[in-house]
């Protein structure tokens, strides 16, 4: 069939036509995209995507915040940084971050005492806060310190066999007391024996399973600072006896034996005594809280009618568990004519009552906060690094300092960082782009070649 020379010029103008349109709405295009931008955050924990509490936070600074990173000239570790920073200038555009070579200033960088890993200088309305380390969290709480230019500081009680926040055994918190130190967060370490009191810059006093009793007037100075509205974290293990008379006066009492799941069993855990938690009881520190926390033998806890706090349960075994009062080998079985309780069981409590506190002024009604979780160990160093042991700590931390806006700042870890392929996949993959896909594309053309030759 033979196309006239007046059909010819109908199809080119038709095709210019069309090729006109295309070039207009690719330019329209791209000139919306330089006066609008359009994201969307498709990771598995938003890992790309600033929290709604960090939002919150860099609407109230009005003032320019300048981060300066004294970072040796890797081009990897300097772009992690310039990404996560972008984040924040995406919302505030008076946020400036500049990069400076340490060895380019040796004078500036002995001043400042500045080491091989570099460290990032925030600084806002004069004054300035060193991170040696930086994520959402610790870079938001830095920002926090320089709003409300107070320091906070978390006790750890000491003395008594206690896990420590600077220790690096498997039972000890040296991997969550670095965490809280990126997050600008102090923790000091206390021993009541050779100190008249606790140190009235603390925040929070925190109590870990003692392996030996409190001195009587320890404990005393320990009741004392409850009393007076002090904010307390009580971890506390299976048949450790030592803080009982401190968990009575909160209103609270540790059931005997050891909280058992069969649940467990579903995440490839063959210890019935590690108890797992997905739903969580609605409190501000669980809030929008959706990954597994992991606990390690864990006592069940039971609150009184007459205490003088507002309780809430904060963490919740299953139906299927029970409090195991005998031996946990071979095959156990829940004994219900015995001392054992069947699930769902309480394990951690939130305790909240009106108090004036320590220092302060009679008419500044404070609220007085104290967790108490039957575990010891699920912030030692051997399980903070499950699921979301950090996140829940954190969360915790954050909510016994009165940090309620940045509760929900999450500690973002990168998921999926590695592809695990066996041997036949990648050999399948190999193949197929390799061999299988040129062959098609090949086959494709030839057929195409030889279908417009025929005609």
């Amino acid at each position: 069939m033979k196309i006239s020379p007046h059909k010819h010029q109908q199809i080119r103008l038709k095709n210019g036509l069309i090729t006109l349109a295309l070039v207009c709405l690719l330019g329209t295009l791209a000139w919306l995209s330089t006066r609008y931008s359009a994201e969307t955050d498709i990771t598995k924990n938003s890992s790309n995507s600033l929290s709604q509490a960090s939002l919150k936070l860099l609407d109230s600074l009005p003032d320019k915040i300048q981060l300066t990173a004294y970072i040796k000239k890797d081009p990897s570790l300097r772009n992690q940084i310039a990404q996560l920073v972008a984040r924040y200038k995406r919302h505030k555009a008076d946020l400036a971050l500049t990069f400076i070579d340490p060895d380019s200033q040796p004078e500036k960088t002995r001043e400042l005492n500045i080491d091989a890993t570099g460290i990032i200088i925030v600084e806002y309305q004069g004054r300035s806060e060193k991170l040696n380390f930086i994520d959402e969290s610790s870079l938001t709480n830095a920002l926090l310190q320089l709003a409300n230019a107070e320091e906070r500081w978390v006790t750890f009680l000491t003395g008594h066999g206690e896990r420590t926040p600077d220790g690096i055994a498997n039972s000890d918190l040296g991997q969550f007391g670095k965490e809280l130190d990126r997050r600008k967060i102090k923790a000091q370490s206390i021993n009541l024996a050779t100190m008249p009191d606790i140190p009235g810059n603390s925040a929070l006093l925190v109590l870990t399973a003692p392996s030996v009793p409190l001195l009587a007037g320890e404990l005393e100075l320990v009741k004392r600072y409850v009393q007076q509205g002090g904010n307390l974290l009580l971890l506390t293990d299976p048949g450790n006896h030592y803080l009982d008379a401190l968990q009575q006066l909160l209103g609270l009492r540790q059931l005997p034996g050891t909280l058992v799941d069969s649940k467990s069993k579903l995440y490839g855990i063959n210890d019935p005594s590690f108890v797992l938690a997905s739903d969580y009881p609605p409190h501000p520190i669980t809030q929008s809280l959706q990954t597994i926390t992991v606990y390690p033998v864990a006592a069940a806890l039971e609150i009184s009618d007459e205490t003088d706090f507002k309780p809430a349960e904060l963490l919740e075994s299953a139906q299927q568990s029970w409090t195991e009062t005998g031996p946990i080998a071979g095959k156990i079985v829940f004994d219900a004519d015995g001392d054992e309780k069947q699930g769902p069981l309480a394990f951690a409590y939130a305790l909240a009552r009106p108090s004036t506190g320590s220092g302060q002024s009679q008419d500044k009604i404070v609220e007085q906060r104290i967790i108490v979780v039957g575990d010891g160990d699920f912030l030692s160093n051997a399980y903070i690094g499950n699921v979301g042991n950090l996140d829940m700590g954190l969360r915790m931390i954050n909510w016994l300092i009165h940090d309620d806006r940045f509760i929900d700042i999450p500690a973002k870890i990168a998921t999926d960082k590695s592809l695990q392929l066996s041997q036949i996949s990648v050999a399948v993959i190999g193949f197929g782009f390799l061999i299988v896909i040129p062959l098609v594309l090949m086959g494709a053309g030839f057929y195409i070649w030889r279908k417009r030759k025929q005609r």
